[in-house]
């Protein structure tokens, strides 16, 4: 297959999008619609995409159909149609660059995440994207796996099992053909950088002259708390100071046109071809930061617009977003002062082009995504364990159910496991975990489980990776952390709350094996559990004793409803929740339900007794019928409060 990435480009200086492009532009003068005739300038375009989370086959449910000028709507994604979109973009180009501000892998698609991300970069290096700031989810393992594997190819632990699969091409994962960028992404150990804080690229100026280009690259601020990146060796810098510090870094250097690539957004209306009443991080941003940076390229939002805002003298700049799962290719027009390098700010144009699917696919992506899928369908049947009986999420009475304490025990068995070989040097092992909970059915958010383990006669209880891999899971890791005793008390408390009109509800949390305790059916909210009638390994619980609990990273920073837990220390990361939970079935290879006799109720005769009403969360439907992906319904359902980790603007949740 042609790599359609390390192109050729003609010369076409001051060329606009080409007729077969569809989008409307945004000017930043009415000079820039006559600057195709500005051939004193050289003429550079800029293409960006972002958010594509692997979604290789296309964008999923509802996402699949964008909104544009007049309310036309356009049915988008898939890798092999933005391959085609590119190539038509790029003809007759002699000046191209293809980047993205972050979240391009570590997504939900499991023809992507089941091969460790793999297939989302063998289809951008075909592509040919030159470099990508590091979004909040490339570090959803660790900054070592962004760099030592996704970047260098280094395999670990176990090649073709856990990672280094088989290409499309037959060839073991070598890593990214372009480079990661943060520029405020740093460890907390030292300060340092994680990655590099920006790049240059150098253009065709003609007549064998080169004209810098610089790159600044953000990571969301606070993604080292968000739960799927939690990382405790972490810390972000402040955006606009790190931009202002790396912009005069690179005017000392000689580079007089700089872009901003962020992965941090806005909203700004639902018309991806334009933008209105815009608010935001990005958006506050990009009115404050120094007037040296020439366009704003954002993401993480998941949200398409394209526009011109102002900078701080009052020179509009282009600020854009190109949604999300490849629904859009960003294309922003840069002429450049054949002498100074300095960008022709009222000459500068922006598009946002839908990746239609009304154009033939191109044959080399195509056949990449669907390698992928096929792969995965043959992997997602292969057996990791037995099971004895089936395990369901069906509670009796004291809110227990088979299902949940078997998560409740692979919890507790990950906060045991040592650190892999990828992770963070340097980074505090801990003690092992002490106790497990889970929360089956948050009174906020999604639940971890997903579904039932249903025992397949058929195969004599064959537990395969895919039943296992959908069965738990956001995509978030497991933390152990420490705790008190008092902690552990009141989220045992937190389990019931009124409800309107009088009611009581109960949004149980399962105990791993070790743990016993009773509650009174017939107490007040608050005043049900005696911390004497809590057993950790047989003892009774003491409240000024410190624990080391393990549990989602969701649960523990708040997002499914459990707050007592907010003031951990000593935060230790393990796996995320899907790759642990096969890991755990293949490790115990039987599995055969306990007894539910973890959680007793007493005083349930007693007049006025009772243990609360569990509401049932069905999974959330996108308009057209579609599921929403598990990550965004929790997110969604979660409380527009924003609890630390996570931001809500507008009543919309921000993904993270």
């Amino acid at each position: 297959m042609r790599d359609i990435g390390r192109r050729f480009f003609f010369t076409a200086a001051g060329a606009m999008a080409t007729a077969s492009a569809i989008g409307s532009n945004a000017y930043a003068t009415g000079h820039a619609r006559d600057a195709a005739t500005a051939d004193e300038y050289v003429d550079v375009q800029l293409l960006n995409i972002t958010d594509l989370h692997g979604y290789l086959q296309g964008a999923p449910g509802g996402n699949a159909v964008i909104t544009g000028a007049g309310g036309k709507t356009y049915t988008v994604g898939g890798v092999a149609y933005m391959a085609t979109h590119l190539e038509r973009l790029r003809t007759g180009r002699r000046n191209s660059l293809f980047f993205a501000p972050g979240d391009l892998f570590s997504g939900w698609e499991f023809d992507a995440s089941s091969f460790a991300d793999e297939p989302t970069i063998e289809a951008l290096n075909a592509m040919g994207l030159d470099f990508a700031s590091a979004g909040n989810h490339e570090f959803d393992k660790s900054a070592t796996f962004l760099t030592s594997h996704m970047e260098d190819g280094e395999p670990f632990p176990v090649v073709d099992r856990d990672d280094a699969f088989a290409d499309s091409t037959g060839r073991r994962f070598h890593g990214a053909d372009f480079p990661y960028y943060s520029a405020n992404m740093v460890w907390r150990s030292t300060g340092k950088t994680v990655l590099p804080p920006y790049n240059i690229a150098y253009v065709d100026a003609g007549g064998g002259r080169r004209l810098p280009i610089g790159f600044i690259h953000l990571t969301a601020i606070g993604s080292e708390s968000f739960p799927g990146s939690y990382q405790p060796g972490l810390r972000t810098l402040d955006e606009v100071e790190t931009a202002n510090r790396c912009a005069a870094e690179l005017k000392s250097r000689g580079v007089n046109a700089i872009v901003l690539s962020m992965h941090d957004g806005a909203v700004a209306g639902s018309d991806f071809s334009s933008g209105t009443n815009p608010s935001g991080p990005a958006y506050e941003l990009a009115l404050r930061v120094t007037p040296d940076i020439d366009a704003i390229v954002t993401g993480h939002w998941h949200k398409a617009f394209t526009m011109m805002v102002p900078d701080p003298k009052g020179n509009p700049r282009p600020f854009v977003e190109a949604g999300c799962y490849g629904q859009i290719v960003n294309e922003i027009n840069l002429r450049l002062d054949p002498v100074t390098g300095e960008v022709i700010r009222p000459l500068t144009t922006a598009t946002n082009h839908p990746n239609t699917r009304d154009v033939a696919p191109h044959a080399g992506l195509r056949s990449i995504a669907d390698y992928w899928a096929g792969y995965a369908t043959r992997r997602a049947r292969a057996p990791i364990g037995k099971q004895s009986a089936s395990f369901t999420r069906r509670r009796n009475a004291a809110g227990e159910s088979t299902m949940g304490d078997l998560v409740a025990d692979w919890a507790l068995w990950a906060g045991r496991q040592p650190a892999d070989a990828m992770a963070d040097p340097g980074s505090d092992p801990g003690a092992p975990a002490d106790l497990a909970v889970i929360a089956v059915a948050p009174r906020v958010g999604q639940a971890v489980i997903a579904a039932d383990l249903v025992h397949d006669g058929a195969t004599g209880g064959t537990v395969t990776l895919g039943q296992a891999w959908h069965a738990v899971g956001f995509g978030d890791p497991i933390l152990t952390v420490t705790v008190t005793g008092a902690q552990i008390h009141d989220a045992l408390e937190e389990q019931w709350a009124p409800t309107a009109g009088g009611g009581l509800g109960f949004a149980p949390l399962a105990v791993s094996a070790n743990v016993r305790y009773t509650f009174d059916a017939s107490g007040p909210v608050g005043r049900r559990v005696d911390p004497a009638d809590v057993y950790i390994n047989g003892t009774a619980l003491d409240p000024a004793r410190r624990y080391r609990l393990a549990a989602p990273s969701y649960t523990l920073i708040n997002q499914d409803g459990f707050s007592a837990f907010t003031g951990f220390t000593a935060a230790v990361r393990h796996q995320r929740d899907y790759e642990s939970f096969v890991a755990f079935v293949r490790a115990q290879r039987q599995l055969a339900p306990a007894p539910l006799n973890r959680v007793a109720v007493k005083n349930a005769d007693a007049p006025g007794a009772r243990a609360g009403s569990v509401v049932e969360r069905l999974q959330m439907l996108q308009p057209d019928g579609s599921e929403v992906p598990r990550p965004e319904a929790a997110l969604r359902r979660a409380s527009t409060a924003g609890p630390e980790g996570q931001r809500a603007h507008r009543g919309i949740r921000v993904p993270c």
